[in-house]
């Protein structure tokens, strides 16, 4: 379980191909708290530290986390969204994240808008994923509001703060993008669907 706020970035050092996985070595400067077997969302997907070595761990991203994620995108040196799973009795200061991607999206406009940013997102409506306006959504892990819902977009609008600490500041147009839904919202479009 994750909140969407973003801890760190991590810097991809090393992508090694197993098979139809990959092993992910990464960079950050909280690796010397983690441990083996901790789960960590990087760019909103919850994956296993499987290996740690000075600054580094390694994880692993099995195809079927490939097929459905922007990770398969990622290259030497590319940074990533890092946040560790929140801890019992913390505070909740985004939402509930599960860091199970629903889809990917592209970016299609980014407007600087007086000191923030705009970020508008397309993405397949024909999974049935939907957002709402002022409602939750998870963008490459980080918990965010939406300011503009259609069918298959919205907008998100981004502070100085989180475009500075997060992957916000490298996306542009046609970047790919990790999508979690808000899990409530979807347990609500699931129930209306079996009554329907």
């Amino acid at each position: 379980m994750f909140t969407g706020i973003i801890e760190t970035l991590g810097r991809v050092e090393k992508i090694e191909k197993d098979r139809e996985n990959i092993n992910l070595t990464i960079q950050t400067n909280i690796t010397d708290e983690l441990k083996i077997d901790q789960s960590i969302a990087h760019n909103g997907v919850c994956l296993t530290v499987v290996a740690i070595s000075g600054k580094n761990y390694v994880v692993t991203a099995i195809k079927e986390t490939l097929d459905k994620t922007n990770l398969g995108h990622l290259s030497e040196n590319d940074l990533l969204n890092i946040e560790r799973a929140m801890k019992l009795g913390d505070r909740l200061d985004g939402h509930i994240v599960q860091g199970h991607v629903d889809q990917t999206a592209v970016c299609s406009e980014v407007l600087e808008n007086d000191g923030s940013w705009i970020f508008t997102f397309v993405y397949d409506a024909n999974a049935n994923n939907i957002t709402i306006e002022k409602g939750s959504v998870t963008v490459n892990g980080v918990s965010l509001t939406v300011v503009d819902s259609k069918k298959n977009q919205f907008s998100v609008a981004i502070i100085p703060y989180t475009y500075t600490h997060t992957g916000f500041s490298k996306f542009k147009k046609g970047t790919i993008v990790n999508l979690e839904f808000d899990v409530i919202g979807k347990y609500v479009a699931r129930l209306h669907e079996l009554k329907s």
